[in-house]
Protein backbone atom coordinates (compact mmCIF):
# COMPACT_ATOMS: atom_id res chain seq x y z
CA UNK A 1 0.00 0.00 0.00
CA UNK A 2 2.31 2.69 1.00
CA UNK A 3 4.48 1.96 -2.32
CA UNK A 4 1.66 3.78 -4.45
CA UNK A 5 1.90 6.24 -1.97
CA UNK A 6 5.52 6.96 -2.69
CA UNK A 7 5.27 6.56 -6.04
CA UNK A 8 2.61 9.32 -6.31
CA UNK A 9 5.17 11.46 -4.20
CA UNK A 10 7.30 11.00 -6.97
CA UNK A 11 5.45 11.47 -10.28
CA UNK A 12 3.98 14.72 -8.27
CA UNK A 13 7.40 15.71 -7.26
CA UNK A 14 9.08 15.54 -10.72
CA UNK A 15 6.60 17.21 -12.15
CA UNK A 16 6.16 20.27 -9.70
CA UNK A 17 10.20 20.21 -10.54
CA UNK A 18 10.30 20.07 -14.23
CA UNK A 19 7.45 21.70 -15.00
CA UNK A 20 8.73 24.66 -16.03
CA UNK A 21 11.49 23.39 -18.38
CA UNK A 22 9.12 21.45 -20.27
CA UNK A 23 6.23 19.46 -20.97
CA UNK A 24 5.74 16.80 -18.33
CA UNK A 25 2.96 14.26 -18.35
CA UNK A 26 2.67 11.97 -15.52
CA UNK A 27 1.52 8.14 -15.88
CA UNK A 28 1.36 8.47 -20.19
CA UNK A 29 0.34 5.18 -21.29
CA UNK A 30 1.81 3.31 -24.22
CA UNK A 31 0.72 0.93 -26.46
CA UNK A 32 0.63 -3.17 -26.05
CA UNK A 33 -0.75 -4.69 -23.02
CA UNK A 34 -1.16 -0.88 -21.60
CA UNK A 35 2.04 -0.36 -19.63
CA UNK A 36 2.12 3.38 -18.29
CA UNK A 37 5.30 5.99 -18.16
CA UNK A 38 5.75 7.21 -14.59
CA UNK A 39 7.01 10.38 -16.04
CA UNK A 40 7.53 11.34 -19.63
CA UNK A 41 9.65 14.65 -19.97
CA UNK A 42 10.12 16.87 -23.38
CA UNK A 43 11.78 19.74 -22.94
CA UNK A 44 10.89 23.46 -24.32
CA UNK A 45 12.32 24.24 -26.93
CA UNK A 46 14.20 26.96 -25.41
CA UNK A 47 16.52 25.69 -22.75
CA UNK A 48 16.28 27.59 -19.44
CA UNK A 49 19.52 28.03 -17.65
CA UNK A 50 17.77 27.80 -14.59
CA UNK A 51 17.88 23.94 -15.08
CA UNK A 52 21.02 23.96 -13.78
CA UNK A 53 19.71 24.34 -10.44
CA UNK A 54 18.24 20.97 -10.19
CA UNK A 55 22.05 19.22 -10.82
CA UNK A 56 22.16 15.82 -11.92
CA UNK A 57 18.21 15.96 -12.30
CA UNK A 58 18.57 18.80 -14.73
CA UNK A 59 21.40 16.75 -16.59
CA UNK A 60 18.72 14.07 -16.95
CA UNK A 61 16.71 16.04 -18.40
CA UNK A 62 18.60 17.98 -20.50
CA UNK A 63 16.74 16.19 -23.91
CA UNK A 64 13.82 13.97 -23.33
CA UNK A 65 13.59 11.70 -20.99
CA UNK A 66 11.51 8.88 -19.55
CA UNK A 67 11.84 8.60 -15.75
CA UNK A 68 10.90 5.27 -13.44
CA UNK A 69 11.56 5.75 -10.33
CA UNK A 70 11.01 2.86 -7.77
CA UNK A 71 10.60 3.26 -4.08
CA UNK A 72 11.99 -0.75 -3.62
CA UNK A 73 15.30 -1.78 -5.66
CA UNK A 74 14.41 -1.90 -9.00
CA UNK A 75 14.01 -6.06 -10.11
CA UNK A 76 15.08 -7.45 -13.71
CA UNK A 77 12.07 -7.57 -14.71
CA UNK A 78 10.99 -4.27 -13.37
CA UNK A 79 14.20 -2.89 -15.96
CA UNK A 80 13.46 -4.86 -18.88
CA UNK A 81 10.00 -3.54 -18.49
CA UNK A 82 11.02 -0.30 -18.37
CA UNK A 83 13.07 -0.94 -21.20
CA UNK A 84 10.76 -2.31 -23.27
CA UNK A 85 8.43 1.07 -22.60
CA UNK A 86 11.49 2.90 -24.32
CA UNK A 87 11.15 0.90 -27.19
CA UNK A 88 7.80 0.94 -27.88
CA UNK A 89 7.91 5.10 -27.77
CA UNK A 90 10.61 4.59 -30.38
CA UNK A 91 8.71 2.48 -32.82
CA UNK A 92 6.22 4.83 -32.19
CA UNK A 93 8.03 8.01 -33.22
CA UNK A 94 9.27 5.97 -35.92
CA UNK A 95 5.90 4.95 -37.27
CA UNK A 96 4.75 8.06 -37.13
CA UNK A 97 7.39 10.18 -38.90
CA UNK A 98 7.01 7.63 -41.54
CA UNK A 99 3.41 8.87 -41.92
CA UNK A 100 4.76 12.14 -42.21
CA UNK A 101 7.77 10.82 -44.27
CA UNK A 102 9.70 12.56 -42.07
CA UNK A 103 13.19 11.10 -40.44
CA UNK A 104 13.53 11.00 -36.49
CA UNK A 105 16.32 12.64 -35.29
CA UNK A 106 18.64 11.33 -32.66
CA UNK A 107 17.54 14.08 -30.12
CA UNK A 108 13.81 13.63 -30.23
CA UNK A 109 14.33 9.87 -28.54
CA UNK A 110 14.02 9.74 -25.06
CA UNK A 111 16.75 8.57 -23.12
CA UNK A 112 15.37 5.96 -19.78
CA UNK A 113 16.60 6.49 -16.67
CA UNK A 114 16.05 4.04 -14.49
CA UNK A 115 15.71 5.49 -10.72
CA UNK A 116 16.27 2.53 -7.74
CA UNK A 117 17.53 3.39 -4.12
CA UNK A 118 20.02 0.75 -4.50
CA UNK A 119 20.76 -2.54 -6.81
CA UNK A 120 23.67 -5.56 -6.50
CA UNK A 121 26.62 -5.61 -8.54
CA UNK A 122 25.27 -9.19 -9.53
CA UNK A 123 22.44 -7.38 -11.50
CA UNK A 124 24.40 -4.51 -12.80
CA UNK A 125 26.73 -7.04 -14.36
CA UNK A 126 23.93 -8.96 -15.59
CA UNK A 127 22.86 -5.62 -17.79
CA UNK A 128 26.58 -5.05 -18.75
CA UNK A 129 25.99 -1.72 -17.25
CA UNK A 130 29.24 0.63 -17.72
CA UNK A 131 30.57 4.05 -15.80
CA UNK A 132 30.76 7.03 -18.10
CA UNK A 133 33.53 9.81 -17.45
CA UNK A 134 32.52 12.65 -16.37
CA UNK A 135 29.48 11.32 -14.69
CA UNK A 136 28.77 10.72 -10.96
CA UNK A 137 29.14 7.48 -9.01
CA UNK A 138 25.91 5.89 -8.96
CA UNK A 139 24.84 6.69 -12.81
CA UNK A 140 25.16 3.28 -14.66
CA UNK A 141 24.64 3.00 -18.13
CA UNK A 142 23.47 0.29 -20.63
CA UNK A 143 25.06 -0.08 -24.03
CA UNK A 144 24.56 2.94 -26.40
CA UNK A 145 21.39 1.48 -28.54
CA UNK A 146 19.53 0.87 -25.59
CA UNK A 147 19.36 4.58 -24.59
CA UNK A 148 19.56 3.74 -21.13
CA UNK A 149 20.89 4.55 -17.08
CA UNK A 150 19.68 3.33 -13.86
CA UNK A 151 20.71 5.72 -11.42
CA UNK A 152 21.28 3.74 -7.82
CA UNK A 153 20.50 6.88 -5.81
CA UNK A 154 21.62 5.39 -2.40
CA UNK A 155 25.58 5.46 -4.32
CA UNK A 156 25.69 9.00 -5.28
CA UNK A 157 27.49 11.13 -3.96
CA UNK A 158 26.02 13.77 -0.72
CA UNK A 159 26.69 16.88 -2.66
CA UNK A 160 24.02 20.05 -3.36
CA UNK A 161 24.13 18.33 -7.56
CA UNK A 162 22.76 15.41 -6.26
CA UNK A 163 19.87 16.60 -3.39
CA UNK A 164 17.01 16.76 -5.88
CA UNK A 165 17.31 12.91 -6.61
CA UNK A 166 18.04 11.95 -3.25
CA UNK A 167 14.96 13.27 -2.06
CA UNK A 168 13.84 10.41 -3.86
CA UNK A 169 15.81 7.52 -1.82
CA UNK A 170 14.78 5.87 1.38
CA UNK A 171 15.59 5.32 4.66
CA UNK A 172 18.87 7.74 5.74
CA UNK A 173 19.41 9.10 2.78
CA UNK A 174 16.41 10.31 2.09
CA UNK A 175 16.06 12.08 5.67
CA UNK A 176 19.91 13.45 4.78
CA UNK A 177 18.17 14.95 1.70
CA UNK A 178 15.33 16.26 3.43
CA UNK A 179 17.55 17.94 6.16
CA UNK A 180 19.83 19.78 3.35
CA UNK A 181 16.11 20.68 1.94
CA UNK A 182 15.06 22.34 4.45
CA UNK A 183 18.68 24.20 5.08
CA UNK A 184 18.09 25.90 1.85
CA UNK A 185 17.25 29.32 1.56
CA UNK A 186 13.46 30.29 2.05
CA UNK A 187 13.84 32.21 -1.06
CA UNK A 188 14.76 28.95 -3.08
CA UNK A 189 12.46 28.56 -6.21
CA UNK A 190 11.94 24.99 -5.22
CA UNK A 191 12.28 24.95 -1.17
CA UNK A 192 8.83 25.75 -0.55
CA UNK A 193 6.67 23.55 -3.04
CA UNK A 194 8.80 20.34 -2.44
CA UNK A 195 8.63 20.53 1.16
CA UNK A 196 5.00 21.06 0.58
CA UNK A 197 5.05 17.80 -0.94
CA UNK A 198 7.11 15.74 1.19
CA UNK A 199 4.35 17.05 4.33
CA UNK A 200 1.52 15.45 2.19
CA UNK A 201 3.81 12.61 2.07
CA UNK A 202 4.04 12.28 5.62
CA UNK A 203 0.23 12.94 6.25
CA UNK A 204 -1.02 10.04 3.40
CA UNK A 205 1.96 8.18 5.38
CA UNK A 206 0.23 8.65 8.78
CA UNK A 207 -3.37 7.18 7.75
CA UNK A 208 -1.50 4.09 6.73
CA UNK A 209 -1.78 1.47 8.98
CA UNK A 210 0.97 -0.63 7.83
CA UNK A 211 3.84 1.01 7.69
CA UNK A 212 7.92 -0.14 7.36
CA UNK A 213 10.65 0.86 9.44
CA UNK A 214 11.92 3.66 7.50
CA UNK A 215 8.44 5.02 6.72
CA UNK A 216 7.91 5.12 10.36
CA UNK A 217 11.31 6.93 10.94
CA UNK A 218 10.54 9.14 7.63
CA UNK A 219 6.98 10.43 9.72
CA UNK A 220 9.30 11.17 12.85
CA UNK A 221 11.84 13.22 10.98
CA UNK A 222 9.45 15.30 9.54
CA UNK A 223 7.57 15.74 12.38
CA UNK A 224 9.51 18.89 14.13
CA UNK A 225 9.42 19.99 10.36
CA UNK A 226 6.25 20.52 9.97
CA UNK A 227 5.57 22.08 13.37
CA UNK A 228 8.09 24.45 12.83
CA UNK A 229 6.28 25.23 9.00
CA UNK A 230 3.00 25.54 10.97
CA UNK A 231 4.42 28.01 13.80
CA UNK A 232 5.83 30.02 10.79
CA UNK A 233 3.00 30.05 8.62
CA UNK A 234 1.12 31.32 12.02
CA UNK A 235 3.86 34.43 12.60
CA UNK A 236 2.76 35.53 9.18
CA UNK A 237 -0.21 35.73 9.14
CA UNK A 238 -0.05 37.19 12.74
CA UNK A 239 2.50 39.87 10.87
CA UNK A 240 0.02 40.54 8.21
CA UNK A 241 -2.98 40.43 10.51
CA UNK A 242 -1.50 43.28 12.84
CA UNK A 243 -1.15 45.18 9.09
CA UNK A 244 -5.09 44.20 7.66
CA UNK A 245 -6.28 43.74 10.84
CA UNK A 246 -6.85 40.48 13.26
CA UNK A 247 -9.72 38.88 11.74
CA UNK A 248 -8.39 39.41 8.30
CA UNK A 249 -5.15 38.16 9.23
CA UNK A 250 -6.70 34.67 11.23
CA UNK A 251 -8.75 34.40 7.86
CA UNK A 252 -5.92 34.44 5.28
CA UNK A 253 -3.77 32.39 7.67
CA UNK A 254 -6.84 29.62 7.71
CA UNK A 255 -6.76 29.50 4.36
CA UNK A 256 -3.51 29.33 3.80
CA UNK A 257 -3.54 26.23 6.22
CA UNK A 258 -6.16 24.54 4.60
CA UNK A 259 -4.82 24.86 0.48
CA UNK A 260 -1.55 23.26 1.96
CA UNK A 261 -3.56 20.76 4.06
CA UNK A 262 -6.53 19.61 1.47
CA UNK A 263 -5.87 22.05 -0.99
CA UNK A 264 -7.92 24.87 -3.34
CA UNK A 265 -11.26 25.84 -1.32
CA UNK A 266 -14.52 26.27 -3.19
CA UNK A 267 -16.05 29.78 -3.24
CA UNK A 268 -19.14 28.81 -0.92
CA UNK A 269 -16.65 27.63 1.68
CA UNK A 270 -14.49 30.47 1.52
CA UNK A 271 -17.64 32.31 2.33
CA UNK A 272 -18.38 30.23 5.35
CA UNK A 273 -15.19 30.51 6.66
CA UNK A 274 -15.17 34.88 6.48
CA UNK A 275 -18.50 34.33 8.86
CA UNK A 276 -16.46 33.29 11.58
CA UNK A 277 -15.70 34.44 14.50
CA UNK A 278 -11.84 34.89 15.58
CA UNK A 279 -12.35 31.98 18.82
CA UNK A 280 -13.75 30.03 15.59
CA UNK A 281 -10.94 31.01 13.31
CA UNK A 282 -8.81 29.58 15.86
CA UNK A 283 -10.45 26.72 16.68
CA UNK A 284 -10.49 25.65 13.13
CA UNK A 285 -6.74 26.64 13.09
CA UNK A 286 -6.10 23.42 15.25
CA UNK A 287 -8.67 21.43 14.06
CA UNK A 288 -7.72 21.54 10.25
CA UNK A 289 -4.25 19.16 11.37
CA UNK A 290 -6.79 16.59 11.63
CA UNK A 291 -8.37 17.28 8.10
CA UNK A 292 -7.52 14.66 5.23
CA UNK A 293 -10.89 16.05 2.67
CA UNK A 294 -12.94 18.79 2.01
CA UNK A 295 -15.68 16.76 3.81
CA UNK A 296 -13.85 17.26 6.84
CA UNK A 297 -14.02 21.31 6.32
CA UNK A 298 -17.49 20.71 5.29
CA UNK A 299 -18.37 18.69 8.69
CA UNK A 300 -16.38 21.28 10.64
CA UNK A 301 -18.26 24.10 9.76
CA UNK A 302 -21.79 22.69 10.29
CA UNK A 303 -20.97 21.85 13.61
CA UNK A 304 -19.10 25.28 14.79
CA UNK A 305 -20.77 27.83 12.33
CA UNK A 306 -23.17 29.90 14.29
Amino acid sequence: MTRFIHDKFAKDYLEELLKDYGEVKASEKVSGEIKEIDVLFTPAKQKSANLQILGLLGRLTEYPAIIEPYRNPASSDEICDCILKLLEIKALLRREAKANKIKVQESEIPKLWILTPTISETRLSSFGTVKKQGWLLGVHFLADALRTAIVAIHQLPQTPETLWLRLLGRGSVQSQAIIELQALPLDHPYQKATLELVYNLRENLRVNQELEADDRELIMRLEPLYQRNREQAKEEGRQEGRQEGRQEGEQHLIMRLLNRRIGKIDALLIERIAGLSIEQLENLGEALLDFSSVADLETWLTKHSI
